[in-house]
Protein backbone atom coordinates (compact mmCIF):
# COMPACT_ATOMS: atom_id res chain seq x y z
CA UNK A 1 0.00 0.00 0.00
CA UNK A 2 1.24 3.35 -1.00
CA UNK A 3 2.16 5.81 1.92
CA UNK A 4 0.75 9.06 2.47
CA UNK A 5 2.87 12.22 2.13
CA UNK A 6 1.64 15.86 2.98
CA UNK A 7 2.57 18.68 5.05
CA UNK A 8 1.05 20.76 8.15
CA UNK A 9 2.45 24.60 8.29
CA UNK A 10 2.28 25.78 11.82
CA UNK A 11 -0.39 28.01 10.77
CA UNK A 12 -2.79 25.18 10.07
CA UNK A 13 -1.98 23.34 13.43
CA UNK A 14 -2.08 25.99 15.87
CA UNK A 15 -5.57 26.47 14.59
CA UNK A 16 -6.33 22.86 15.17
CA UNK A 17 -4.60 22.41 18.10
CA UNK A 18 -5.97 25.64 20.02
CA UNK A 19 -9.17 26.17 17.85
CA UNK A 20 -8.71 30.01 17.36
CA UNK A 21 -12.41 30.96 16.95
CA UNK A 22 -14.95 28.91 14.88
CA UNK A 23 -13.79 30.37 11.35
CA UNK A 24 -10.34 29.96 11.78
CA UNK A 25 -10.97 26.30 12.98
CA UNK A 26 -13.54 25.02 10.02
CA UNK A 27 -10.41 26.74 7.45
CA UNK A 28 -7.97 24.67 9.22
CA UNK A 29 -9.78 21.66 9.19
CA UNK A 30 -10.76 22.64 5.66
CA UNK A 31 -7.25 22.97 4.44
CA UNK A 32 -6.45 19.97 6.23
CA UNK A 33 -8.94 17.43 4.53
CA UNK A 34 -7.61 19.21 1.30
CA UNK A 35 -3.87 18.32 1.64
CA UNK A 36 -5.07 14.79 2.80
CA UNK A 37 -7.24 14.09 -0.10
CA UNK A 38 -4.41 15.83 -2.47
CA UNK A 39 -2.13 12.73 -0.76
CA UNK A 40 -4.55 10.05 -1.66
CA UNK A 41 -4.60 11.20 -5.21
CA UNK A 42 -1.38 11.16 -5.09
CA UNK A 43 -0.82 7.97 -3.73
CA UNK A 44 -3.75 6.12 -5.87
CA UNK A 45 -1.38 7.99 -9.03
CA UNK A 46 1.50 5.99 -7.72
CA UNK A 47 -0.17 2.58 -7.32
CA UNK A 48 -1.40 2.89 -10.82
CA UNK A 49 1.58 4.05 -12.57
CA UNK A 50 4.11 1.40 -10.46
CA UNK A 51 6.58 4.07 -9.62
CA UNK A 52 6.58 7.38 -7.55
CA UNK A 53 7.60 10.66 -8.38
CA UNK A 54 10.99 10.39 -10.91
CA UNK A 55 11.31 7.22 -9.52
CA UNK A 56 12.88 4.51 -11.83
CA UNK A 57 10.98 1.31 -11.74
CA UNK A 58 10.53 -2.14 -14.40
CA UNK A 59 7.34 -2.15 -12.93
CA UNK A 60 6.06 1.72 -14.05
CA UNK A 61 3.32 0.83 -16.39
CA UNK A 62 3.02 4.43 -17.83
CA UNK A 63 3.91 8.55 -16.97
CA UNK A 64 2.64 11.42 -15.78
CA UNK A 65 1.44 14.10 -17.39
CA UNK A 66 0.48 17.24 -14.72
CA UNK A 67 -3.10 17.70 -12.98
CA UNK A 68 -6.32 19.23 -13.15
CA UNK A 69 -7.77 21.09 -11.19
CA UNK A 70 -11.25 19.82 -9.37
CA UNK A 71 -13.16 21.74 -6.76
CA UNK A 72 -15.35 19.69 -4.24
CA UNK A 73 -17.52 20.97 -2.19
CA UNK A 74 -18.01 19.62 1.43
CA UNK A 75 -19.73 20.40 4.74
CA UNK A 76 -16.56 22.11 5.86
CA UNK A 77 -15.89 24.06 2.54
CA UNK A 78 -14.92 23.70 -0.39
CA UNK A 79 -11.66 21.95 -1.73
CA UNK A 80 -9.73 22.64 -4.01
CA UNK A 81 -8.15 19.48 -5.56
CA UNK A 82 -5.52 18.66 -8.45
CA UNK A 83 -6.18 15.51 -10.04
CA UNK A 84 -2.97 13.87 -11.75
CA UNK A 85 -3.51 13.35 -15.57
CA UNK A 86 -1.49 10.39 -16.84
CA UNK A 87 0.12 10.14 -20.09
CA UNK A 88 -2.34 7.21 -21.29
CA UNK A 89 -5.21 8.84 -19.48
CA UNK A 90 -6.40 5.68 -17.37
CA UNK A 91 -6.20 7.16 -13.81
CA UNK A 92 -9.61 6.45 -11.96
CA UNK A 93 -9.99 7.19 -8.23
CA UNK A 94 -12.67 5.67 -5.72
CA UNK A 95 -11.91 9.18 -3.75
CA UNK A 96 -15.09 10.92 -5.13
CA UNK A 97 -18.26 8.20 -5.83
CA UNK A 98 -19.65 9.48 -2.15
CA UNK A 99 -19.45 13.10 -2.94
CA UNK A 100 -20.80 12.53 -6.15
CA UNK A 101 -23.65 11.07 -5.18
CA UNK A 102 -24.01 14.21 -2.58
CA UNK A 103 -23.34 16.54 -5.50
CA UNK A 104 -26.24 15.10 -7.72
CA UNK A 105 -28.38 15.18 -5.24
CA UNK A 106 -27.72 18.57 -4.48
CA UNK A 107 -28.03 19.26 -8.41
CA UNK A 108 -31.42 17.34 -8.45
CA UNK A 109 -32.95 19.93 -5.63
CA UNK A 110 -31.74 22.57 -7.40
CA UNK A 111 -33.36 21.63 -10.47
CA UNK A 112 -36.47 20.47 -8.23
CA UNK A 113 -36.52 24.32 -6.79
CA UNK A 114 -36.37 26.05 -10.06
CA UNK A 115 -39.54 23.86 -11.36
CA UNK A 116 -41.72 24.26 -8.18
CA UNK A 117 -41.03 28.33 -9.00
CA UNK A 118 -38.42 29.17 -7.01
CA UNK A 119 -35.97 32.23 -9.04
CA UNK A 120 -32.63 31.69 -9.94
CA UNK A 121 -31.86 34.38 -7.75
CA UNK A 122 -33.12 32.45 -4.73
CA UNK A 123 -32.00 29.26 -5.42
CA UNK A 124 -28.41 31.08 -5.02
CA UNK A 125 -29.13 32.76 -1.72
CA UNK A 126 -30.29 29.11 -0.63
CA UNK A 127 -27.20 27.12 -1.97
CA UNK A 128 -24.87 30.29 -0.35
CA UNK A 129 -26.56 29.92 2.88
CA UNK A 130 -26.97 25.89 3.31
CA UNK A 131 -23.75 25.30 1.63
CA UNK A 132 -21.26 27.63 2.24
CA UNK A 133 -20.83 28.25 -1.85
CA UNK A 134 -23.13 30.35 -4.14
CA UNK A 135 -24.23 28.91 -7.15
CA UNK A 136 -24.46 31.81 -9.40
CA UNK A 137 -28.11 32.43 -11.86
CA UNK A 138 -26.48 31.56 -14.76
CA UNK A 139 -25.00 28.32 -13.49
CA UNK A 140 -28.46 26.99 -12.10
CA UNK A 141 -29.50 27.89 -15.70
CA UNK A 142 -27.42 25.82 -16.93
CA UNK A 143 -28.02 23.20 -14.94
CA UNK A 144 -31.39 23.00 -15.51
CA UNK A 145 -30.55 23.03 -19.22
CA UNK A 146 -30.16 19.21 -18.32
CA UNK A 147 -34.10 18.84 -18.10
CA UNK A 148 -34.45 19.96 -21.43
CA UNK A 149 -34.11 16.35 -22.71
CA UNK A 150 -36.50 15.00 -20.21
CA UNK A 151 -38.52 17.29 -21.14
CA UNK A 152 -38.39 16.95 -24.82
CA UNK A 153 -38.96 12.71 -24.61
CA UNK A 154 -41.45 13.53 -22.38
CA UNK A 155 -43.41 15.40 -24.97
CA UNK A 156 -42.50 13.25 -28.10
CA UNK A 157 -43.61 9.89 -26.38
CA UNK A 158 -45.71 7.41 -28.18
CA UNK A 159 -49.49 7.20 -27.02
CA UNK A 160 -49.50 3.76 -26.89
CA UNK A 161 -52.52 3.21 -24.47
CA UNK A 162 -56.17 4.55 -25.34
CA UNK A 163 -57.64 7.24 -23.17
CA UNK A 164 -61.58 7.18 -24.22
CA UNK A 165 -61.53 10.36 -21.62
CA UNK A 166 -59.60 13.66 -22.02
CA UNK A 167 -59.79 17.07 -19.84
CA UNK A 168 -57.81 20.21 -21.24
CA UNK A 169 -57.33 23.22 -19.94
CA UNK A 170 -54.77 26.14 -20.09
CA UNK A 171 -52.71 27.59 -17.36
CA UNK A 172 -50.99 31.00 -17.70
CA UNK A 173 -47.26 31.64 -16.13
CA UNK A 174 -45.02 34.26 -16.50
CA UNK A 175 -41.82 33.19 -18.58
CA UNK A 176 -38.52 34.93 -19.46
CA UNK A 177 -38.32 35.57 -23.23
CA UNK A 178 -35.87 37.90 -25.09
CA UNK A 179 -35.05 39.37 -22.25
CA UNK A 180 -38.76 40.26 -20.90
CA UNK A 181 -41.10 38.55 -18.74
CA UNK A 182 -43.64 37.70 -20.45
CA UNK A 183 -47.05 35.79 -19.75
CA UNK A 184 -47.59 32.07 -21.61
CA UNK A 185 -50.62 29.96 -21.96
CA UNK A 186 -49.54 26.33 -21.05
CA UNK A 187 -51.90 23.89 -22.36
CA UNK A 188 -52.55 20.88 -20.99
CA UNK A 189 -54.33 17.55 -21.46
CA UNK A 190 -55.18 14.47 -19.14
CA UNK A 191 -56.09 11.29 -20.32
CA UNK A 192 -58.05 8.55 -18.44
CA UNK A 193 -57.17 5.17 -19.62
CA UNK A 194 -59.44 2.63 -19.68
CA UNK A 195 -58.52 1.74 -16.24
CA UNK A 196 -59.40 4.98 -14.75
CA UNK A 197 -56.00 6.75 -14.11
CA UNK A 198 -55.65 10.14 -14.76
CA UNK A 199 -51.98 10.41 -16.41
CA UNK A 200 -50.93 13.89 -17.90
CA UNK A 201 -50.18 12.64 -21.71
CA UNK A 202 -49.46 16.14 -23.20
CA UNK A 203 -48.31 20.04 -22.99
CA UNK A 204 -47.45 22.82 -24.72
CA UNK A 205 -46.18 26.33 -24.22
CA UNK A 206 -48.26 29.01 -26.81
CA UNK A 207 -48.01 32.74 -26.60
CA UNK A 208 -52.10 32.90 -26.05
CA UNK A 209 -55.31 30.21 -25.67
CA UNK A 210 -56.73 30.58 -28.88
CA UNK A 211 -58.10 28.13 -31.89
CA UNK A 212 -54.95 27.83 -33.91
CA UNK A 213 -53.07 26.67 -30.98
CA UNK A 214 -55.52 24.30 -29.42
CA UNK A 215 -55.60 22.87 -32.76
CA UNK A 216 -52.15 22.22 -32.89
CA UNK A 217 -51.79 21.20 -29.79
CA UNK A 218 -54.84 18.60 -30.50
CA UNK A 219 -52.89 17.71 -33.79
CA UNK A 220 -49.49 16.56 -31.83
CA UNK A 221 -51.44 14.49 -29.66
CA UNK A 222 -53.34 12.42 -32.13
CA UNK A 223 -49.64 12.16 -34.32
CA UNK A 224 -48.20 10.86 -30.99
CA UNK A 225 -51.49 8.00 -31.13
CA UNK A 226 -54.39 9.66 -29.47
CA UNK A 227 -57.37 7.90 -30.82
CA UNK A 228 -60.91 6.80 -30.14
CA UNK A 229 -61.72 10.09 -27.47
CA UNK A 230 -65.19 9.09 -26.50
CA UNK A 231 -65.65 12.54 -24.02
CA UNK A 232 -63.63 15.99 -24.09
CA UNK A 233 -64.23 18.28 -20.88
CA UNK A 234 -63.19 21.88 -20.55
CA UNK A 235 -64.60 25.23 -19.98
CA UNK A 236 -66.42 26.83 -22.24
CA UNK A 237 -63.74 28.46 -25.00
CA UNK A 238 -65.13 28.54 -28.25
CA UNK A 239 -61.91 28.24 -29.76
CA UNK A 240 -60.79 25.18 -27.58
CA UNK A 241 -64.22 23.59 -28.35
CA UNK A 242 -64.00 24.02 -31.89
CA UNK A 243 -60.56 22.84 -32.25
CA UNK A 244 -61.31 19.71 -30.14
CA UNK A 245 -64.13 18.48 -31.90
CA UNK A 246 -63.05 19.03 -35.18
CA UNK A 247 -59.64 17.38 -34.54
CA UNK A 248 -62.02 14.14 -32.33
CA UNK A 249 -64.61 13.73 -35.41
CA UNK A 250 -67.31 11.74 -32.97
CA UNK A 251 -66.46 12.89 -29.36
CA UNK A 252 -68.64 14.33 -27.14
CA UNK A 253 -67.95 17.43 -25.54
CA UNK A 254 -68.99 18.48 -21.75
CA UNK A 255 -68.13 21.62 -19.73
CA UNK A 256 -65.98 20.91 -17.09
CA UNK A 257 -68.31 21.22 -13.80
CA UNK A 258 -65.58 23.47 -11.90
CA UNK A 259 -65.44 26.23 -14.57
CA UNK A 260 -69.20 26.20 -15.04
CA UNK A 261 -70.01 26.63 -11.05
CA UNK A 262 -66.93 29.22 -10.40
CA UNK A 263 -68.84 31.22 -13.86
CA UNK A 264 -72.25 30.97 -11.84
CA UNK A 265 -70.64 31.79 -8.74
CA UNK A 266 -69.21 34.95 -10.53
CA UNK A 267 -72.64 36.18 -10.96
CA UNK A 268 -73.91 35.56 -7.46
CA UNK A 269 -73.75 38.74 -5.07
CA UNK A 270 -70.93 37.75 -2.64
CA UNK A 271 -73.79 37.58 0.71
CA UNK A 272 -75.35 34.48 -1.15
CA UNK A 273 -72.92 32.66 -2.72
CA UNK A 274 -71.92 30.35 0.27
CA UNK A 275 -75.19 29.27 0.03
CA UNK A 276 -75.82 29.01 -3.64
CA UNK A 277 -72.24 26.60 -3.80
CA UNK A 278 -74.20 24.69 -1.07
CA UNK A 279 -76.95 24.08 -3.37
CA UNK A 280 -75.37 24.10 -6.78
CA UNK A 281 -72.74 21.24 -4.60
CA UNK A 282 -76.24 19.05 -3.86
CA UNK A 283 -77.29 19.58 -7.75
CA UNK A 284 -74.50 17.95 -9.02
CA UNK A 285 -74.08 15.20 -6.71
CA UNK A 286 -77.69 14.17 -7.02
CA UNK A 287 -77.01 14.51 -10.72
CA UNK A 288 -73.80 12.26 -10.34
CA UNK A 289 -75.91 9.29 -8.52
CA UNK A 290 -78.82 9.40 -10.62
CA UNK A 291 -76.39 9.14 -13.45
CA UNK A 292 -74.45 6.16 -11.98
CA UNK A 293 -77.96 4.55 -10.89
CA UNK A 294 -79.03 4.34 -14.55
CA UNK A 295 -75.34 3.04 -15.46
Amino acid sequence: MAQLNFTLDDGILKDLMLGDGEKGYSDALRQLLERVFNAVLNAEAESQIGAGLYERSEERQTYRNGYRTRGLTTRIGSLVLHIPKLRDGTFSTQLFRRYERSEQALLLSLMEMVIQGVSTRKVSAITQELCGVSFSKSTVSALCSELDPLVEAFQHRPLERRYPFLMVDAIYMRAREAGAIRSKAILIAVGVNEEGHREIIGFRVSDRESYDAWHDFFGSLKMRGLSDVDLITSDDHKGLVKAALEQFVGSTWQRCQTHFSRNMLDRVPKKKRSEVKVLLTDILERAYKRHETLN
